[in-house]
């Protein structure tokens, strides 16, 4: 097979079992080092050993390097393939089945790992229909949030991949944002900008541990917000993972949610393994209160993208119907839905 593509499939399983980043990003950095390199020069760097002393490639990225050039599928991944053919979740397949798309996602241009091309060609891979690329606002400077310029930027290039992706329909990737909420209810970008984007994903992200009151007024002037569409992971918990614990901001639940229905905000359903936001108990406030949800993957890596799975078990327990989770819509009535905010 191709030693690119068997170098960065490598990366993308790592990814979803949740791999150190460590040992991802050398599967990627070697494919981007070999992508340099002509078949020939690559097959005579193998040869001579040139290859092996390369700085960038360490003996396990050799080794799948080698075993592709000569035609195998690596030892290597073909034992990753292996294990990534168990489902991350034990339920919620069928629920999983229906999803199409995923409106929470994160490229190199904030904090995720990879490019957007790579990303969106990974959702298309796993089959999905649509994908938002959501990368930070400016406000969080520590993710490498998008000023206004970089954000412009980011549009024209999601334009010219999905012209690339035109010569083949059933895939598009969508414009997005996940903006910060404001300490004051604000939304951290330009109304005007809001307004060109397919979908804004809204969240806190600072001052977490705010008292009760002053929370719930600020998460109501975000759902209020006319741009809105989705609000994300809403408790700001984390229950497992390398960053550690942090509990659940508060917020009168019952209030937010009667908000999120009247505006037609959808409530994120976030699967990310260490978030499982929000909290079965608040899904249920949320779904008696007539919500739309969203189950997004909060991907900042392609095989993250996967992480579906643990978002359609969280909704299928808690009982939430296929047909008020946005992202089992296809893509013509999601766009609908979309635009009749703005």
């Amino acid at each position: 097979m191709d030693a690119i593509d068997a170098l960065n499939e490598t990366a993308f399983w790592l990814e979803r079992e949740l791999a150190d980043s460590f040992k991802v990003q050398a599967f990627r950095r070697a494919a981007g080092i070999i992508a340099e390199l002509s078949q020939e020069d690559l097959a005579a760097r193998l040869k001579d050993g040139r290859l092996k002393r390369t700085k960038g490639i360490g003996s396990r990225t050799y080794e799948v390097i080698s075993q592709a050039v000569d035609g195998r599928v690596p030892d290597y991944l073909e034992n990753l393939r292996r294990r990534g053919a168990e489902p991350l979740a034990n339920g919620g397949r069928k629920l999983n089945a229906e999803l199409r798309g995923d409106l929470h996602s994160h490229s190199n241009w904030s904090d995720g790992g990879s490019p957007i091309d790579v990303m969106a060609d990974a959702a298309r891979i796993l089959g999905r229909e649509y994908i938002a690329l959501t990368d930070h606002s400016p406000n969080l400077t520590i993710a490498n949030g998008l000023s206004p310029e970089r954000l412009m930027e980011q549009l024209t290039v999601v334009d010219g991949i999905n012209e690339r992706y035109g010569q083949e329909p059933g895939f598009r990737l969508l414009t997005g944002i996940e903006v910060d909420i404001l300490e004051g209810g604000g939304l951290d970008q330009s109304e005007d900008l809001l307004g060109q984007l397919d979908v804004v994903v809204a969240s806190v992200h600072s001052k977490l541990r705010s008292e009760k009151g002053p929370m719930t007024r600020r998460m109501l002037a975000a759902i209020e917000n006319p741009h809105t569409n989705v609000l994300g992971h809403c408790t700001g918990r984390l229950v497992k993972g390398s960053r550690g614990t942090r509990p659940p901001s508060e917020f009168d639940p019952r209030e937010v949610f009667a908000s999120c229905a009247e505006h037609s905000v959808a409530v994120e359903i976030n699967s990310r393994p260490e978030r499982q936001d929000p909290p079965d108990e608040l899904i249920q406030i949320a779904l008696d209160a007539g919500c739309l949800f969203s189950i997004d993957s909060d991907a900042h890596a392609p095989g993250q993208l996967d992480f579906l799975q643990y978002g359609a078990e969280r909704a299928e327990v808690n009982g939430v119907p296929a047909e008020r989770i946005v992202t089992t819509w296809p893509l013509a009535r999601l766009l609908e839905w979309l635009q009749s905010k703005q």
